[in-house]
Order: C-alpha cells, then sequence, then structure tokens
C-alpha cells in the first residue's frame, strides 16, 4: 500500500453477505443490482466472483457492455431500459434484459427489425419516478405482447419506502401491484434490499400475490454488507463489509491550546494535544462535508477530524502522548467503523460515500 487512500475490497465478504441474503430469501431468483460501479467497489470484480447468481443489473447499456467485454455471461438486466435503436440493437445482440418505463421505449420496441428481447414491464406503484401507471398495465402488456420486439415479458415495481418497516407505504404499493401480479403467468420482481430483509410478503410475494412465474429479489447495497435501515448496522444484520476504506498518517505534530486548523481555521484546540495528519480527502472520495468530530480508527481506537477537509489531507486528534507512528493505517470506515455510523456526520447516506470513493490509488482486491 502506497501513502494515499484506497479502497481494500474484500470478496470473501462479498460471497458471505450474498449466503445471508439467499438464506433470508429463500426460493428467489436473486438479481445482484452492481450499478454504479457495484456501489463503488468495482463492478468487474464483483461481477466476476458471484458465479452463482441468477442475473446482475445495471442502470445502463454501456455497463452492461463493460461486463460482457470482461468476460461476464450471465443474465444482465437494464434497469433504465434502452432509450434509442443503437441501444435496443446491442440489447438484442447481447441478450440484455430491458426495463420498458415509458411510451418512446415500446415505440422502439414496436418497430424493431432486429430481433427480440425479453422485458421487464415496470409498474410505478408509487415511487413517482420510473414506470407506468397501474392503470394502463393492461394495455401496455397487451401492446408488449404483440410487440415485433418483444420475447418474454415479465414484471418489476420499485418500493419508496421499505426501509420503514412500520410503514403504510409499502403495504399500499403492494395493494397496488396485487391487481397487477394476480394471475400474471410470468417472472415478477418487487424486492430491492430492505424489501428482502425487511418484508416477508415481498419474499413470499409468489404465494401472497398470486403470479405463477419466478420471484426475483433484486440486492444492493447489502452485498457490500452494508445496512439499508437507519436503525441498523449491516453487522447487526449478519453482514460483513466488503469494503474498507483506508489511508496513512503522514505527519504528526503538537497542537497548542487556542490554535486554530485548516482552511479558514474551522476548528480551535481547546488543549494541548497531538495532531494527526492522514493521507485522504475530498479528492479520493472523503467528502468535504465531514465535520469536526467524526471518527476514524487508528490502531484500535477512534480518534476524531478538526478542521475542514482539504483534497488530499485530513486532521485528527490523537490526544496526549499517542504512541501512533508516521505510517500507521487509518481506517476511515470499515471494520470496527461502519459506514453507516459515519455517514450522518457528512449529512449522507451510506450508499453516496461507498459510491464516491475516487480510487486515486488501485483498489486491493483480496479474497
Amino acid at each position: 500500500m502506497s501513502f494515499g487512500a484506497r479502497a481494500l475490497i474484500r470478496l470473501g465478504a462479498l460471497e458471505h453477505n450474498l449466503e445471508v441474503i439467499r438464506k433470508a430469501a429463500a426460493g428467489c431468483k436473486v438479481m445482484a443490482v452492481i450499478k454504479a460501479n457495484a456501489y463503488g467497489h468495482g463492478m468487474v470484480h464483483v461481477a466476476q466472483h458471484l458465479k452463482h447468481v441468477d442475473a446482475f443489473a445495471v442502470a445502463r447499456v454501456p455497463e452492461a457492455l463493460e461486463l460482457r467485454a470482461h468476460g461476464v455471461t450471465a443474465k444482465i438486466v437494464l434497469l433504465a431500459g434502452v432509450m434509442n435503436t443503437a441501444e435496443l440493437a446491442a440489447a438484442m445482440e447481447y441478450e440484455f434484459e430491458p426495463v420498458v418505463h415509458c411510451d418512446v421505449q415500446l415505440d422502439l420496441l414496436d418497430h424493431s427489425i432486429g430481433g427480440k428481447v425479453n422485458v421487464w414491464c415496470k409498474i410505478d406503484t408509487g415511487m413517482n419516478r420510473l414506470g407506468f401507471a397501474p392503470s394502463e398495465a393492461d394495455t401496455v402488456l397487451a401492446r408488449l405482447r404483440r410487440s415485433a420486439g418483444v420475447n418474454d415479458i415479465r414484471l418489476m415495481t420499485h418500493l419508496a419506502s421499505a426501509d420503514e418497516v412500520d410503514g403504510d407505504t409499502t403495504t399500499a404499493q403492494l395493494e397496488r401491484f396485487r391487481t397487477i401480479a394476480s394471475g400474471f403467468d410470468g417472472d415478477v420482481s418487487i424486492g430491492n434490499t430492505p424489501a428482502t430483509l425487511g418484508w416477508p410478503v415481498v419474499v413470499n410475494a409468489r404465494s401472497e400475490l398470486g403470479f405463477t412465474g419466478d420471484n426475483w429479489i433484486r440486492p444492493g447495497i447489502a452485498l457490500f454488507g452494508i445496512s439499508p435501515f437507519s436503525d441498523k448496522t449491516g453487522a447487526e444484520l449478519g453482514l460483513k463489509p466488503v469494503m474498507q476504506f483506508e489511508a496513512r498518517l503522514i505527519a504528526i505534530k503538537p497542537l497548542r491550546s487556542g490554535e486554530r486548523v485548516g482552511y479558514r481555521g474551522a476548528y480551535t484546540s481547546d488543549q494541548d494535544t497531538m495532531m494527526g495528519i492522514i493521507s485522504a480527502g475530498y479528492g479520493d472520495g472523503y467528502s468535504r462535508h465531514f465535520s469536526s468530530g467524526t471518527p476514524v480508527l487508528i490502531n484500535g481506537r477512534r480518534v476524531c477530524v478538526v478542521g475542514n477537509v482539504s483534497m488530499d489531507m485530513i486532521a485528527v486528534d490523537l490526544g496526549i502522548n499517542p504512541e501512533d507512528r508516521v505510517g500507521d493505517i487509518a481506517t476511515l470506515w470499515g471494520d470496527g467503523l461502519p459506514v453507516e455510523e459515519v455517514a450522518p456526520y457528512a449529512n449522507a447516506i451510506p450508499y453516496e460515500l461507498v459510491c464516491g470513493v475516487m480510487n486515486r490509488e488501485d483498489s486491493e482486491i483480496v479474497e
């Protein structure tokens, strides 16, 4: 490891987390969501390691093409679908399965002359983002069945508040979806990470809603050991963090009482102490919004960020007479310091932090 910040990606933890998810959703097909560079963890490495999932899901065609270019032959679902004839041609050539969520995509499929694709018809049951209104479902499905470019048809919806396990929003969405899924003779996908881990009705959707195809879950953040619930960490769900984001101490120096630290002197020390400088900053994906008091783990103990985050460095209060040395590793999040705990100090969510790692230093991939 050089002296710059880097992400250590542990594939063994990835496999462990997949097993936890499979146990929580026994009998379901697994569509591993690895968009946004696998939430910052390295899409190609993750896909090559997860050989036993039933499909992968990415947001856009270029992500899917990158996977094929690196030898990934598994089923790939395009969550944003295809938006022009070139993307539809790529989906047909490489057997991608696009989500269909708007009239533009229906028109593309109707006028296709290059073959057929399996599609996922997305119904907007309350997310109010992508998808057809439930009232349009019968018309849309009938059109897809007639379409020149369509082979098998599957159903999909997305839950807006599945992380609120005591809320009414998910129940209302499922009831809206029930009218469409009941009696459907194809595959269906409802369960994102929080729905899979927090809503048994979603895991049992095939019998609960009455469709005859496979029930597909779409785990994302939990694959990487991170909890989707605000009141739990991944460890409390039996998950292991895949990413260890770390850097090194590059300087240790005295900080006197009353001295100010960093740009604009945002922090003033209230005692004589020792300050450490760590080789990580917003240029590495360590958010500039992290405030003084943000925990960092060094040599098994927690110390606090002081002052503003710089592009390449942060300062921490090491305390009086520390035994730390230049070159020691500082954990910014990972084992012993969950990213779920760190994120609120930047007014962020864990997804945002792990997706934002810049990897100026190459990630280290270990089994």
